[in-house]
């Protein structure tokens, strides 16, 4: 009897995960503001919103006792469509500092370890975020903030730098921690072939 109550998941509505679907709206009222290109100030605001929000469905789960499977699958999915989305958004916008092959390596990078990362859950292996994952969205998240306030300051010199320090900064831990994530997955498989 005990085993079945510390197994019972909490409630699907809970507050947690009302953060997390509020984002998902934060991120569609951002990438409408990121296409009309006319309000900078407001893409910063509704982006640290978004961001605050991540940190404190997070934080309140834990707190609160309120983790649970949709939770754990839904919060790194809405991160994800909103970072993917923006950068997705920003690529046309000009003096944004994005390439094509920029925003292909984050969403590819991206689609590829959630794939594996389920492929391996789904298996039974413990395949959660690390620490260099964990500065990858610090970086994406800081460079959209960077870009955001670049275009805010019609390009002046310094914010550009700053923008294009982050944009390159972030390639380079996408690519990094992508590459961990692979070689992970890689050795679990060989100590683990019947996975």
């Amino acid at each position: 009897m005990a085993t079945a109550t510390s197994n019972k998941q909490p409630p699907v509505f809970n507050l947690p995960n009302q953060l997390t679907a509020s984002r998902f709206v934060l991120g569609l009222v951002l990438f409408l503001l990121i296409h009309l290109e006319t309000m900078w100030i407001g893409c910063i605001i509704v982006f640290a919103v978004a961001a605050v929000t991540d940190w404190l469905d997070g934080y309140l789960a834990r707190k609160q006792g309120l983790v649970s499977t949709l939770g754990r699958n839904l919060d790194p999915l809405v991160d994800k469509v909103v970072v993917c989305g923006a950068y997705i958004f920003l690529l046309p916008v000009p003096h944004a500092g994005l390439q094509p092959w920029m925003v292909t390596l984050v969403v590819a990078r991206e689609l590829i370890i959630t794939g594996l990362r389920s492929f391996m859950e789904n298996r039974g292996a413990t395949f959660g975020a690390d620490w260099l994952g964990k500065i990858k969205m610090v970086l994406q998240c800081a460079a959209l903030f960077a870009i955001f306030v670049a275009l805010e300051a019609n390009g002046q010199t310094p914010w550009s730098w700053i923008r294009d320090g982050l944009i390159w900064t972030t390639l380079a831990a996408t690519a990094l921690s992508g590459l961990q994530y692979l070689w992970r997955a890689v050795q679990v498989l060989k100590m683990n072939p019947d996975l």
